[in-house]
């Protein structure tokens, strides 16, 4: 096992962590799915900001955590790399 994922083991036995952690998991969500469909199309920031319209400082921040999109950025996100976006409520 990784080192981050041993730290990651041992902090969630705190329950304070826990909850503040799962919380944040739609944004990680997010996050990582921004990442993996740019990835998975061989794309890097710049390449999807061209084809977005989206600045590329802006989607590092999104793919950082440091912004929250609308769900039309996200759209235009997906459109840009030929994928549709899909919300889910589970």
């Amino acid at each position: 096992m990784s080192e981050f994922k041993e730290l990651l083991a041992e902090q969630m036995k705190d329950e304070e962590f826990r909850k503040e952690y799962e919380a944040l998991e739609p944004e990680f969500t997010i996050m990582q799915a921004i990442i993996d469909a740019r990835n998975a199309e061989g794309m890097t920031q710049k390449e999807l900001s061209e084809r977005s319209g989206i600045a590329q400082g802006d989607i590092s921040k999104m793919e950082n955590g440091n912004a929250n999109p609308s769900i039309k950025t996200l759209q235009r996100l997906a459109e840009a790399m030929g994928k549709s976006l899909r919300i889910e409520f589970v």
